[in-house]
């Protein structure tokens, strides 16, 4: 199939999207493109929820615009062309393409510096402020570029 033309990748802020959510979930048995979500499982929320080590992180308006700044940033610094970016309060999704780069790299790179920048900001000092991981879906063809850029400028 060759190279993918563009990644869309989605993480969520620490502790906002948990196992067993009535949203659905993946975990690594269920995490392949087209499979089903995990069913919730509100026993399975709740014991999620126990083993958080800090209250789920939100992130404020002024947070969710610095977080943008800096993704766009490091993309122009990268030569990273950004298709659609959207922070949300507990999630970002971001259509991007870094040609030779993998997406995990990517994902770990915007994670990376938009903390530095946070906590630089506020008091997110010394707290976990994403999930571990997130979504990343290759994306090969124009058409499949411009639904996802769809999807994350209609959230």
């Amino acid at each position: 199939m060759g190279e993918p033309l563009a990644y869309f990748l989605t993480w969520t802020t620490y502790g906002t999207w948990l196992h067993g959510d009535e949203r659905g979930s993946v975990d690594r048995d269920h995490n392949q493109y087209g499979e089903p979500y995990l069913e919730p499982a509100e026993g399975l929320r709740r014991y999620e929820s126990k083993q958080l080590k800090q209250a789920p992180v939100q992130l404020n308006p002024r947070q969710r615009d610095l977080v943008e700044e800096i993704i766009r940033r490091d993309c122009r610094h990268r030569g990273y062309q950004i298709f659609a970016l959207n922070c949300r309060s507990n999630h970002i999704h971001i259509v991007v393409q870094a040609n030779g780069v993998r997406p995990e790299r990517v994902m770990t790179q915007f994670k990376s510096y938009a903390t530095r920048g946070l906590r630089e900001m506020d008091s997110l000092s010394g707290k976990k402020v994403w999930t571990a991981g997130g979504s990343k879906r290759y994306l090969f063809t124009e058409e499949a570029i411009e639904r996802a850029v769809q999807y994350v400028n209609s959230q």
